[in-house]
């Protein structure tokens, strides 16, 4: 009895120690700062070349299926900082370190229920790689309102990218 009981205080520490490691840097879009973005867009094409030693993320806005108006804008967070913001189709890239990276959509307030509408995802940037991610939006008529939120086939994403508005954002004073 007593050698069982060994064996079972020592496979419990021993799976507690491999455990894997929980991260801070989840983002949790409710605990950033209620900031406030403006957002300007124009329909001049925009691309962005990696520069060394970093990545690209394209954030891309779809309101394809969200009937209500107005649209929501929508703010985007890398690693717990906000990083810009989007409006109605478009969209705006931001480059990031290779390693690691948490991201975050949420819509910004402005009759929209912000709490519950956002995303979130991470993934892995490699140096000199182009990454997308979509915040897809969508209503209905019932007034039921989401967001999804998550990477984006590249093709998909260009021909997106073709359709869609440059976004530029700028905190709200």
């Amino acid at each position: 009895m007593r050698t069982i009981l060994a064996i079972l205080l020592l496979a419990g520490s021993a799976g507690a120690q491999s455990a894997p490691a929980t991260s801070d840097a989840s983002p949790v879009c409710a605990s950033l700062p209620n900031t406030t973005f403006e957002v300007k867009t124009d329909n001049g094409g925009h691309n962005a070349s990696p520069v060394a030693g970093k990545a690209i993320v394209y954030f891309l806005q779809d309101d394809s299926n969200f009937v209500a108006r107005p649209r929501p804008t929508t703010r985007f967070a890398v690693d717990g900082g906000w990083v810009g913001a989007t409006h109605s189709d478009s969209y705006f890239y931001f480059p990031v370190d290779a390693g690691e990276h948490h991201l975050c959509a949420i819509w910004q307030a402005g009759g929209l229920d912000a709490a519950v509408r956002s995303g979130a995802a991470h993934f892995t940037a490699e140096a000199g790689h182009v990454y997308y991610f979509r915040a897809q939006n969508s209503s209905r008529q019932d007034g039921v309102r989401t967001i999804e939120f998550g990477r984006v086939d590249s093709d998909e994403a260009k021909l997106l990218i073709r359709q869609y508005a440059f976004s530029s954002s700028s905190v709200k004073k």
